[in-house]
């Protein structure tokens, strides 16, 4: 028996070393920095600071690895994460969505915040910078409602797609 357990455990180990070996990818693509959601928006350095601290790693391609996202398999979660986030909203190529999809994204972004889905309660764990308070996200929020006022939507306004025939 306590031959199994020690080749158990040599194998677990040389399966530990060698899964480090696949690296997640932290290439950034070109982009266009004056297309960026702070530098298009400019809001006061607050909100700016909020942004960063508790969108920016998931939701842009400023993106800040910890140290422990170095270690796989937890960098295999960090990265599917950070994949996924700038899949559904990605504030660093801001200016290449057109204004309908803006205005859904900052109407999306309200909802999360308001049910407290954002930032993600996971990501606040490792950061604590991020933990907004309610007061903080009452400022997010409406700094984010303000860019909806100011583009035209009513909020609570729901957008129609047209059927193309």
């Amino acid at each position: 028996m306590k031959k199994i357990l020690k080749w158990t455990f040599y194998l677990l180990l040389i399966g530990f070393v060698v899964i480090q070996f696949i690296r997640i990818d932290k290439s950034v693509p070109e982009y266009d920095k004056t297309g960026d959601f702070i530098s298009v928006h400019k809001p006061d350095q607050k909100v700016a600071d909020m942004l960063h601290n508790a969108c920016y790693d998931c939701h842009s391609y400023e993106s800040v690895y910890p140290w422990y996202a170095e270690i796989a398999p937890v960098s295999w979660w960090i990265g599917e994460h950070i994949e996924e986030g700038r899949e559904h909203l990605n504030f660093s190529t801001w200016s290449a969505y057109d204004a309908g999809k803006q205005d859904d994204k900052l109407e999306e972004s309200i909802e999360e915040i308001q049910e407290n889905k954002m930032p993600d309660p996971n990501y606040i764990k490792m950061h604590s910078n991020a933990d907004l308070s309610d007061s903080d996200k009452q400022i997010l929020v409406s700094f984010l409602q303000s860019l909806r006022t100011n583009s035209g939507s009513i909020e609570g306004e729901e957008h129609e797609e047209e059927d193309e025939d």
